[in-house]
């Protein structure tokens, strides 16, 4: 984990990508998209531009990359006069392996005996250690410790006649998640790993009398550009976007592995990761998260008597949407039940801050929420949020809301406990500093935390909630430990179950 997010109370999310093709301003609409995409990613950022000189008859790469937020980063000029062309891709870097050095930031790019090609990935390699021991016994020098340049040297490497095929066989050799974004001199090739872990889809945007085609890793970035969401590249699918596609409509379509296995497509995506108003593994995250709350108030609702209400409030952000379902089943029930919101959230919170003393966790707590008192004081609360990782804040919250003088205070959780660390590009603590492993029992963590009681969704009601399907599956191993893909634990070893 990134040192500056080591005392963050919440899974951090993977990364963003998105591809342009076939758009005058290609790099401007990666840049958009990329701040559409920013909540996947606050590290680093970056876009990579191909240009066709027509003089030289030769396609050129632009890159402009760095530390910090997309509006910060690029401004005009990088955009219309270095980041010159018609194609682009970019990526969003938050750290899941590999730390936060510059010289892990995508999208990566090579020169290589067939051309250009640069890369950007949203996931997790569990393979890395005895493929980069491999490559580098053959020759091989890394330029980043980022598990995503593996993608590179063995397209590099290969033996295969075109760059399609090459691509494909790199990802036929990884394993674990990966949505990928690749451009090449002519092409835009977008893909998702055969089990389907992290989320990608395709749009495109009519321009004059053609198409400009998008992938992004949710459709919020479609929303923003003004185009039209087609459809979710596949798990185990490698898409081609070209000129042939412009002409005809047509996008190619490969499978990575001869077997599709059925899809694990991380739960997490619609719990808490995606943004409300996305569209991810073709389903509205809005609608799914109101269904989370739905079925956490008919599980775990929480009574009052005819003369006094009870107040619902959710953690912001990630805890709005699901609030509204739970407060809405809570007043079907015949419970008197009002929806409020008594959390304020601060969104100009920055990396670092003086934290004075022991009260330093209140304090950072602080910086980021605070309570509407007149919502709270006297009323039975029930705070609705998405999960509890470590438990820190949602203590120090509770403490924040007890100060201002509620009846009672209820937490419920739209997620089961969390028991295991992500292998699949998601970053959370480690097992032992889970909450969940370190309390006995849901009761005693909901001491812990300071609430009246604490309930949590269980497993057989979230999967109630979200979309079912024969070849669709869900991975949940963050809940159960079950890993869907094997995981390279260290040399030699491998796991597929958390022992």
């Amino acid at each position: 984990m990134s040192p500056y997010l080591e005392h963050i109370d919440k899974p951090q999310t993977n990364c963003g990508v998105i591809g342009v093709y076939n758009h005058p301003q290609a790099s401007v609409m990666a840049y958009y998209a990329l701040h559409s995409l920013q909540h996947r990613g606050q590290e680093a950022a970056g876009i990579v531009s191909s240009y066709f000189d027509k003089e030289k008859d030769k396609t050129r790469f632009y890159t402009h990359k760095d530390e910090g937020l997309v509006l910060d980063i690029f401004n005009e000029k990088i955009l219309t006069d270095t980041l010159k062309g018609t194609a682009a891709i970019g990526h969003n870097r938050y750290s899941t392996t590999g730390g936060n050095s510059v010289a892990n930031i995508q999208p990566f790019h090579i020169n290589y005996h067939m051309g250009n090609l640069a890369l950007a990935h949203n996931g997790n390699l569990t393979n890395t250690r005895a493929l980069r021991k491999k490559l580098s016994e053959k020759g091989s020098i890394f330029q980043s410790t980022s598990d995503s340049e593996l993608f590179l040297h063995i397209i590099a490497r290969s033996s295969k006649k075109t760059k399609v095929e090459q691509i494909k066989e790199a990802l036929q050799t990884v394993k674990g998640a990966f949505s990928v974004v690749v451009m090449t001199n002519n092409k835009l090739i977008a893909a998702r790993d055969p089990h389907g872990f992290r989320p990608l889809s395709i749009g495109r945007k009519k321009i004059g009398d053609t198409y400009a085609y998008f992938v992004a890793s949710e459709t919020c970035a479609f929303d923003i550009l003004s185009a039209e969401y087609v459809r979710d590249v596949r798990h185990n699918e490698m898409i081609v976007i070209d000129k042939n596609t412009i002409s005809t409509g047509i996008i190619a379509s490969h499978k990575i592995v001869d077997v599709t296995p059925k899809a694990k497509q991380c739960v997490f995506e619609y719990i808490y990761f995606s943004r409300p108003d996305s569209k991810v593994f073709g389903h509205s995250v809005d609608k799914i998260r109101r269904k989370l709350g739905k079925k956490l108030a008919e599980q775990s609702p929480v009574g009052a008597d005819q003369e006094e209400k009870v107040v619902v409030i959710p953690v912001p952000d990630s805890g709005n949407t699901s609030t509204l379902g739970y407060a809405r089943v809570n007043q079907k029930q015949g419970i008197p039940t009002r929806y409020e919101i008594g959390l304020i959230r601060s969104h100009y919170v920055g990396r670092t801050f003086i934290a004075p003393g022991q009260e330093s966790r209140e304090f950072k707590v602080k910086t980021k929420f605070n309570v509407v008192k007149g919502v709270v004081e006297g009323r039975k609360i029930v705070v609705v949020d998405d999960s509890i990782v470590r438990g820190t804040t949602s203590r120090s919250l509770i403490k924040m809301i007890r100060e201002a003088s509620p009846k009672e205070i209820h937490m419920r959780i739209t997620s089961p406990p969390v028991k295991f660390p992500c292998r699949y590009g998601m970053d959370f603590p480690s097992k032992e500093e889970l909450i969940a492993n370190q309390m006995g029992s849901v009761e005693e963590i909901g001491q812990y935390l300071g609430a009246d009681s604490l309930e949590y969704l269980t497993t057989e009601k979230l999967f109630e909630a979200v979309p079912q399907d024969e070849n669709i599956g869900y991975c949940d191993a963050c809940f159960t430990g079950k890993y869907p893909v094997e995981i390279e634990v260290d040399s030699g070893k491998l796991l597929s179950e958390e022992l």
